[in-house]
This record gives structure tokens, C-alpha cells and sequence, in this order.
């Protein structure tokens, strides 16, 4: 770990706030607690936590939140943050052990399963959406494949492809992905993920991590925004021609 944060703070002095993300990626892939990684870097060199989290106003009040907690946090983290931070993720993600209530679990058959269980119908429903897709995870993945980060990652992985199928001119596939991650969201991720990020702020005490719970639920909603308002759009733009044509 030690080594990583060299090199990172490193890649910060030579290439700055684009080493800061390169940083951010390379740990995402290989170092535990990424996030935490990262933020020593901050902290190190002295950087805006603020600025690096672009905690810009961006309309929505959940993320809005979600930054100024992360920046606040930030601003006042020590060198004993990685240690905080790893306890906390214990204490949020894991918890006691004694029933399935007492950590914010990140996978869809806790949520969605009467008994609380994992490995349930979403974990197979979710594997059969993403093998549709020609998807699958990784053989060094060893959690369950509704885990959020694998659920959130599919959706990241459908808009890749939107946006080289728009490229392509291929309105029809566009269309066919755009309607894959509406279902997947609504069947999936928002039927569940409000009541993980509800336990997250109940467990969790370090503001990274209240932070970014109200930017899951803030990226929920710009989604679900944003699919209904398309969506709206595209049947009122059937609609007309409907008209059109009886005329």
C-alpha cells in the first residue's frame, strides 16, 4: 500500500489533477479501499479535496450533498484516514455477523430475498441480463454478480456501447440499449439500492462514505430522470405521427 501512494502521489506532482484520476483508476483495478488510497494523495500533497470531487452545484440535492459531505470530510482527513476508513468499511459493509441486518450488504438478493439471503433469484436474474448482453464478470471477481459494483459497471458497460452505436449511426441499437438499461434500473438497481444507501448512512460514521450514499441515490435519480424524460419524448413523438397519419 505504501508503494502504491508513493507512485501516486508521484503521478499528482508530474501530471497533477490528470494523475489524481490516473491514480484513482490504477487503485480502483488492484488496491483495496481505492477511495481511501486516493485520498491520502490528497491529503499529501496538499490539493482541494473540493475541486478534485468537482463539487460543483449540479441541480440535483442528493449529489449536491454527496460532494459537500466527501469535500468536508477531505478537508479535515489525517494521516490516520486509511486506518478510519477501513474500520468504517467493516462496521458499513460488513458488520457483526450476527444476522442480516446489521451492515448495508451491497447485493440485490439481501434486499430483495424474504429470508435476506445471498446468491437468490436477483444474483441469477441479473447473470442472465448481463450473459444477453454477451457480458460476464471477470474470473478474479470473486463476489456474487448482483453486487452493486457489478450491477453499476453494467450499466456503465450498456452506455460504452451507446455511445459507439450512435457514432455508428445505428438509431436502432441505440434505441435497443437505451431500453435494456431502463428495464435493467427499474427491475433492478432502484428496487433496491435506496434501502442498501439508507443502511450505509445508519452504519457508516465517516463522511466518505455518507457522501457516497446520497451520490448513489442522486445518480439513481438523475437516471431515472432521464429515462422518463426520453422515453416521454419518444411516445409523444409517436403519438403525433399517429395523428399524422389518421389525418
Amino acid at each position: 500500500m505504501e508503494g502504491f501512494l508513493d507512485t501516486a502521489t508521484q503521478l499528482c506532482i508530474d501530471w497533477g489533477y490528470w494523475g489524481l484520476f490516473l491514480s484513482a483508476f490504477v487503485a480502483g483495478s488492484i488496491v483495496p479501499f481505492s477511495s481511501e488510497a486516493v485520498m491520502v494523495v490528497l491529503v499529501r500533497l496538499g490539493l482541494d479535496p473540493a475541486f478534485c470531487l468537482l463539487a460543483a452545484a449540479t441541480g440535483n440535492t442528493a449529489v449536491d450533498t454527496g460532494y459537500r459531505t466527501i469535500a468536508t470530510y477531505l478537508s479535515g482527513a489525517d494521516a490516520h484516514a486509511i486506518t478510519d476508513l477501513a474500520v468504517d468499511y467493516v462496521r458499513a459493509f460488513i458488520g457483526h455477523g450476527i444476522d442480516a441486518y446489521s451492515a448495508a450488504y451491497p447485493f440485490e438478493s439481501v434486499y430483495t430475498s424474504p429470508k435476506r439471503l445471498m446468491m437468490q433469484e436477483a444474483r441469477d436474474e441479473v447473470l442472465a441480463v448481463y450473459r444477453s448482453e454477451g457480458l460476464d464478470k471477470l474470473p478474479t471477481w470473486k463476489e456474487a454478480e448482483d453486487h452493486i459494483a457489478l450491477e453499476l459497471e453494467f450499466m456503465a458497460a450498456l452506455g460504452d456501447r451507446i455511445v459507439a452505436a450512435a457514432e455508428a449511426d445505428d438509431e436502432a441499437e441505440v434505441e435497443r440499449l437505451l431500453a435494456t438499461q431502463r428495464n435493467f434500473l427499474a427491475d433492478h438497481l432502484s428496487s433496491w439500492v435506496p434501502l442498501m444507501t439508507a443502511d450505509l448512512r445508519r452504519f457508516a460514521q465517516c463522511g466518505l462514505y455518507q457522501g457516497l450514499a446520497s451520490l448513489t441515490d442522486g445518480f439513481l435519480q438523475v437516471e431515472e430522470e432521464f429515462f422518463d424524460e426520453i422515453f416521454e419524448d419518444e411516445g409523444e413523438g409517436e403519438g403525433e405521427a399517429t395523428e399524422d397519419a389518421a389525418e
